[in-house]
Formats: C-alpha cells, sequence, structure tokens
C-alpha cells in the first residue's frame, strides 16, 4: 500500500512539472508575439490547454509566471559566463571573460535577452523565482560579484565597493547588448566599429575605470 501510494504521489508530481513546462512554453510564446504586458492568465491558460484554475494553481500571479518563464534564460547565461573563465587567470582577465560572453550570449539569444532584460514587466520577489538567488552557480549576478571579490581579494579594488563596481559593469555591457540588438548593424545615425574591436574598447575602459574609481 505505501509502494502504490508513493507511486500516485510521483505520478501526479510528474504530471504537475510537465503542466508547469507546458504553461512556461506558453508564456515566453506570448511574450515573444505580443509582449510581457500583454500577458493574462487567462490567454495563458488558452495557449497551453488548461484551465485558469490550474494556472492559479501552479503560479500564483503574472509577476510570479513571468518570472519563472526566465529561469533557463538566466541559467543558460550563468553557465556561459562560468564557462569563460578560468580561476588560474588574473581577476581582470576573468572579468573581461565573462563580460565578452555576457555580450555574445545576448547576441546569440535575441529573444532570450529581450525577455529578461529588456521586456517592461511585473516583478515578483527574488524568491519566486526557481533559481537560487546569490548562488554564483545559477545567479549571473552573483556570478559576477564573486568576479569582483576576487579583484578586490588582490588588492588593486576596494572590498567595500563591490556592488557599484559590478553594477557599472553589468550597465556597460548591457548597453552595448542591447543597443546593438535593437539597432543591428544597418544603424544609419552613427559609425558602428567592428564588433570585437568596440566590445575589447569597452571592456579596457571599462576596466581602467573602475580600477582608478575604486582602487584600494
Amino acid at each position: 500500500m505505501v509502494k502504490a501510494t508513493s507511486s500516485v504521489q510521483d505520478r501526479k508530481l510528474r504530471e504537475s512539472e510537465q503542466r508547469r513546462k507546458d504553461i512556461i512554453k506558453a508564456v515566453r510564446k506570448l511574450i515573444k508575439a505580443g509582449g510581457a504586458r500583454a500577458i493574462t492568465l487567462r490567454k495563458v491558460a488558452e495557449e497551453a490547454g488548461f484551465s485558469t484554475t490550474v494556472v492559479y494553481a501552479l503560479f500564483e500571479d503574472k509577476a510570479t509566471l513571468i518570472t519563472q518563464a526566465m529561469d533557463s534564460d538566466l541559467l543558460n547565461l550563468a553557465k556561459a559566463m562560468r564557462a569563460a573563465t578560468d580561476p588560474a587567470l588574473p581577476p581582470i582577465e576573468n572579468i573581461k571573460r565573462a563580460g565578452r560572453a555576457y555580450v555574445k550570449f545576448g547576441m546569440l539569444h535575441p529573444d532570450q535577452y529581450a525577455l529578461v532584460f529588456l521586456e517592461r514587466r511585473p516583478h515578483a520577489p527574488v524568491e519566486s523565482a526557481k533559481i537560487e538567488h546569490g548562488n554564483q552557480a545559477q545567479d549571473p549576478y552573483a556570478f559576477g560579484h564573486q568576479l569582483f571579490a576576487a579583484l578586490a581579494a588582490s588588492g588593486q579594488v576596494r572590498a567595500d565597493r563591490l556592488d557599484s563596481m559590478g553594477q557599472i559593469f553589468w550597465e556597460g555591457i548591457h548597453g552595448m547588448t542591447s543597443l546593438r540588438l535593437v539597432f543591428g548593424e544597418s544603424e544609419q545615425w552613427f559609425e558602428h566599429a567592428a564588433f570585437d574591436q568596440h566590445l575589447e574598447d569597452l571592456l579596457d575602459v571599462l576596466m581602467t575605470g573602475i580600477l582608478h574609481r575604486f582602487r584600494q
């Protein structure tokens, strides 16, 4: 009897997880078609083929639904940033490598990047996400923060300004990524430098400024 009960529970868990995946897939499809602001739980339920009751049972509100739709993209971004770094290298080189990986991830995955970083959307508490906030293996910002902590540990910058350094660096690489995605290479208002050269210039300028502003 215990084994039978456990089997039923396992089946229900698998069914629930599959429903969650189907709903997330529907959310991403609707966001791509009309943006996050057009999302309603009723539209999501219709697209996924479930009742609104099922959607409410798995996601408490629209903000949570959209937040969890971004989880896989954040995990993939964190993975790309980690893969680009090497513990044997100096902290500055690893920060630059992570920055390159961030920008190139955005260029290779424009729809995913837009969903996470360019869509205006309701925000849920960080606990609503399936990824663990502050976990360096899952959270891209936490991973970047750890790289700046290593830079501080090397004695090159102040340890009490890690958040400021990380945010300034992130704003710089996000700016390049978002502008390139929005305008492409055909923007006629100004000349585009070659992508790789411009990215290296940006990373050098950001790190030179950070080292100067937050020097030990």
